[in-house]
């Protein structure tokens, strides 16, 4: 089986949100469980999947998995996007201009 992308993980939003949770340091697989109000079978299998993609580390403590955030597969994705939050700035900055010219 081919390893899953990163574009491909993140498509789904269970998974993006664990990234968030992940964000903030490395969690037990039991605490994501409760914050995504999802059954732990559903979570794991959200788990393997970022883990395929690389987007996720695990390490055992005793009995628990303790699961953190690998990011270096997000800048494949930053890459990506780049273009299109220049795009995007260009935008923001015309409606500024067009709300300073007509309060």
């Amino acid at each position: 089986m081919d390893r899953m992308s990163a574009y491909a993980a993140l498509a789904e939003p269970h998974r993006r949100r664990i990234l968030d949770l992940l964000r903030d340091g490395e969690r037990p697989a039991g605490d994501l469980v409760e914050r995504l109000d999802l059954s732990q079978p559903g979570v794991s299998k959200h788990l393997r999947v970022l883990r395929e993609a690389g987007l996720v580390n695990v390490r055992t403590d005793g009995r628990r998995r303790l699961y953190s955030l690998r990011p270096d597969p997000l800048v494949e994705v930053d890459q990506w996007i780049a273009p299109y939050r220049v795009y995007w700035s260009n935008r923001l900055d015309a409606l500024e201009r067009h709300l300073e010219e007509h309060p």
